[in-house]
């Protein structure tokens, strides 16, 4: 078991990492990637966990994954909407008819995802951290 511990670990700061390169690059997906940390080291650390759910950046996106009550109509639309400006611009530099049917099937997918999630109003409360995760900066 130590093994795999140390591989989601590993895969858990991969994805951070690659999440935060993401912030910068366009064409790198964020979100997907502070998620998939998150489940790494839920898997694997609870110190990393905890300080990733109390982040001050990357802990919302997390907790209002989690939640049930949604996500923002607001938040939504803007995902959708530069999800697939960030694939017209792949398409127009890449030029390939794969790669185009490729990001628009998966550009397809995700936003039928999107669109079928539950929306949360914009003045819901926004979900509380865990008990566990302290108020300190980091």
């Amino acid at each position: 078991m130590q093994g795999k511990r140390i591989l989601l670990l590993m895969l858990g700061w991969l994805s951070l990492i690659t999440g935060i390169i993401g912030i910068f690059l366009p064409l790198l997906p964020t979100t997907p990637l502070v998620l998939l940390a998150a489940w790494c080291f839920s898997k694997s650390s609870e110190r990393f966990h905890t300080w990733l759910l109390g982040h001050k950046i990357f802990g919302p996106i997390i907790r209002d994954w989690q939640s049930s009550d949604g996500i923002p109509k607001r938040s939504r639309n803007r995902a959708i909407f530069f999800m697939w400006a960030g694939m017209a611009v792949s398409m127009f530099i890449v030029s390939r008819l794969w790669a185009t049917i490729g990001l628009v099937t998966v550009g397809v997918a995700v936003s039928i995802y999107l669109l079928r999630m539950p929306i949360r109003t914009e003045n819901t409360e926004h979900v509380e951290k865990p008990k566990n995760v302290e108020d300190k900066p980091h």
